[in-house]
């Protein structure tokens, strides 16, 4: 089912939902050790063909995620998304993103954060966003601060990555009312 949610014009970007025309793109920029390496698994390297396939035909992210492609110059270069959580967690979602590192070091990713994560808020209603971010990753806590979000802690050796420990680095930008 198609996503009725608007796509969002951002400063040089456009945020929208996913297309299959986005295939030979999304391949492009997601095939990158770099890239990858700040991501969960189920964002692999080296990505296929058929990772994009599985991700585009919505088998990768769980249900009732709100992802986006990040738009550059025509081209889809990365994803931002929100993955709301149930019962009594329904009020927050972990926020998650990332960009073909072509485009790293520019600030597309807090003009993006910018622009989404208050518009996420609001259209799915929630209190809370949080998002998590592996120890070497300074550019991420960097787009994070710079947007709103505080940083709460740090879980030690909490993630195994590539056979080495890091710690992972928690944000949160909340609010106790909606608009």
């Amino acid at each position: 089912m198609p996503d009725p949610a608007p796509a969002l014009q951002g400063q040089g970007f456009v945020l929208r939902p996913w297309r299959h025309a986005d295939l030979a793109s999304l391949v492009h920029h997601a095939n990158d050790a770099a890239v990858s390496r700040g991501l969960r698994d189920r964002f692999p390297f080296p990505y296929t063909h058929a990772d994009g396939e599985a991700f585009l035909a919505g088998q990768v992210l769980g249900p009732g995620t709100l992802s986006r492609a990040i738009v550059i110059d025509g081209a889809a270069c990365g994803g931002i998304g929100v993955q709301v959580g149930t019962a009594e967690r329904g009020h927050a979602g972990e926020l998650g993103y990332w960009l073909g590192q072509a485009h790293w070091g520019q600030g597309w990713m807090t003009r993006v954060v910018g622009l989404f994560a208050p518009w996420a808020m609001d259209h799915l209603r929630l209190f809370r966003l949080q998002a998590e971010v592996l120890d070497f990753n300074e550019g991420s806590a960097r787009v994070l601060l710079a947007n709103g979000f505080v940083e709460e802690g740090t879980a030690r050796c909490a993630i195994l990555k590539r056979g080495e420990l890091h710690d992972l680095r928690r944000f949160a930008r909340v609010r106790t009312a909606l608009p």
